[in-house]
């Protein structure tokens, strides 16, 4: 069977921090463009956190 490395972040922690650093800054650019918004902040924040716990857990080898 095989595996597909998007369904197993831990594989690869450098492709998971390339999708969060792009999602962070398309929703930075969205709250640009439409202010700020309680929900656009927290997932902002829920990304940050996301991106330094796997620097943490990769030792920041991103």
């Amino acid at each position: 069977m095989e595996t597909h490395s998007e369904g197993n972040p831990e594989q690869d922690p450098a492709q998971a921090a390339a999708h969060i650093a792009s999602a962070h800054q398309i929703l930075k650019a969205l709250q640009e463009k439409i202010g700020k918004h309680p929900e656009l902040g927290a997932a902002i924040t829920k990304l940050e956190m996301a991106l330094n716990v796997l620097a943490v857990k990769t030792g920041g080898m991103l």
